[in-house]
Formats: structure tokens, sequence, C-alpha cells
């Protein structure tokens, strides 16, 4: 990748909606080109997709949880345990950890019993889970605005 296809880079991750045209302008090249090197990247794996952003609040979403779990750690059981989180759609974010805890949660519902409910009847239902522990997200500090490109050192 050069600077160029950084700089496009960067500004789809500033706003995905960009028309070819504008983001063309914006990086310095014609449409055309442009348009062969976003669907190289798109080829490439280095786009993986776009999508929009939405107001957990306007889907019934507003309630967010950090949740903290320990599975028992063999392989079978952490395999099984991570297939069953893909059946959680209430899970939005699911990452295993080195160290302790073993697995870091990201889930979003309604409200407090609605966690509650997910809480006893599916997370600590979970194979192998031994642990759960809830960190109950007061303020969204700081939004996900995708990855830093630098484009100075390219």
């Amino acid at each position: 990748m050069d600077r160029i296809d950084l700089h496009i880079l960067r500004e789809l991750q500033n706003d995905g909606r960009l028309s070819n045209q504008e983001l063309a302008h914006r990086v310095g090249l014609s449409p055309s080109p442009c348009l062969r090197r976003v669907r190289q990247l798109e080829q490439d794996g280095v786009i993986r997709g776009y999508r929009a952003i939405i107001d957990p609040e306007a889907v019934g979403r507003g309630f967010e949880v950090l949740v903290s779990v320990e599975v028992r750690r063999d392989r079978e059981t952490v395999e099984a345990f991570e297939e069953a989180l893909q059946d959680v759609p209430d899970v939005i974010e699911a990452y295993r950890l080195f160290g302790s805890p073993g697995c870091l949660l990201r889930i979003a519902v309604a409200d407090l019993a609605a966690y509650e409910r997910l809480w006893i009847e599916r997370l600590t239902t979970l194979a192998g889970v031994t642990e759960v522990n809830s960190q109950i997200i007061m303020k969204r500090v700081k939004e996900p605005k995708g990855l830093p490109v630098d484009i100075r050192g390219a």
C-alpha cells in the first residue's frame, strides 16, 4: 500500500458514504483510478465492509455492560464457549484475552432487567463458565472511530 491507498482508507473510515467522485477529489486522483484502488483494497481484504453506526437507544439497546468471563482453560471448553457466544445476539463484541479474565464481552440490552435475565439464563449457563463479573457502562467517553491511518510515513 502506498500513501494514496492509506489516504483512501483514512477518508473512507471517516465517511464510508463518500461518493467515488468526492473520494477521488480528496485523495488527488481522477475517479477511475480511485475506484480501481478501492476495489483492490476490498478484494485484498484491507477494507472488510461498510456499515451504519446506529444509536443504541434508538433500537432499544442503550444499556451496555462490559463483562469479564472466566472459562475452564482446555481447548474443547474454550472452543465450545466461543461457538456458543455466536448465538447470543446481545453480545456485540467478544475478546479472548491472555491472563485473567479469559474473556471480555461487550453486551447491549434494553435495561438492567434484560441484562439480569441474560446473565441468569445465558451467560452463566455457557460451556465452561466458572465466573462472570459485570461492569455497567456509565458513559461512553470516546466513540470508536476506526484505526489510526498514518499517511506521513508512507
